[in-house]
């Protein structure tokens, strides 16, 4: 069940971490989509996404599936994170972003998530990550 929109994420994240890039285009049980529209600072030569681009928006969209479930935490962070790029990340589409929560546990939270040009069905990019979630005890 989630326990946060979108817009409320949205917002969440606007306070927290204002400087993340992407839309949230949607959350559900155990999974958020994102876009990134694609501008010249996210290319590298030759035209195509960049892997930080890449990398970075499937963080940030694994980050809000995890929030939709458990809720505004800023200090759900990062702890492991592995990238496999597939092919040519074209740079004259947006960029869409897939995740999907694995297993959601009371510390941790392991994801994957499936990068993909807009309108193309074979993914640029796989991703499976895990955040480390906070003890409540933490907040002393």
């Amino acid at each position: 069940m989630t326990v946060m929109t979108a817009a409320a994420i949205e917002e969440f994240l606007d306070e927290v971490f204002p400087h993340r890039q992407g839309t949230i285009e949607g959350v559900g049980e155990m999974r958020a989509t994102m876009s990134l529209a694609i501008e010249d600072e996210h290319l590298r030569p030759g035209g195509c996404i960049s892997g930080p681009t890449l990398m970075g928006l499937a963080d940030v969209c694994l980050y809000v599936a995890i929030l939709a479930q458990i809720g505004p935490e800023p200090m759900a962070v990062t702890t492991d994170f592995n990238c496999h790029f597939l092919r040519r990340a074209r740079g004259d589409r947006d960029l869409i972003a897939n995740a999907h929560i694995v297993k959601l546990g009371q510390r941790l939270a392991v994801g994957e998530v499936r990068l993909f040009p807009a309108g193309d069905e074979e993914p640029v990019a796989t991703v499976t990550a895990t955040y480390a979630l906070p003890d409540e005890s933490d907040d002393d």
